[in-house]
């Protein structure tokens, strides 16, 4: 009876720290996942806030020229 005993322990213990390993491998491999989504997610903000930069700075570019224009042309009527 106590060998009975002490392998059901025995096999309830393995049992327990199989499963801890098998959440522990699970939740090391959800947290990999969840920092290279954020890893991506980053990069990708990072290329849009680039390409809304470069837009302002055409914007801008285009607004200096066109007023310097627009003075330039008011002069030569003065």
């Amino acid at each position: 009876m106590k060998k009975i005993f002490l392998f059901i322990i025995t096999a309830l213990t393995l049992a327990t720290y199989s499963c801890r390993e098998t959440t522990q491998e699970k939740t090391e491999d959800a947290v990999e996942a969840i920092g290279e989504d954020i890893e991506d997610g980053t990069r990708r903000a990072a290329d849009e806030v680039e390409k809304g930069a470069e837009k302002v700075e055409h914007e801008i570019h285009e607004e200096i020229h066109e007023t310097d224009d627009h003075m330039e042309h008011q002069e030569m009527e003065h």
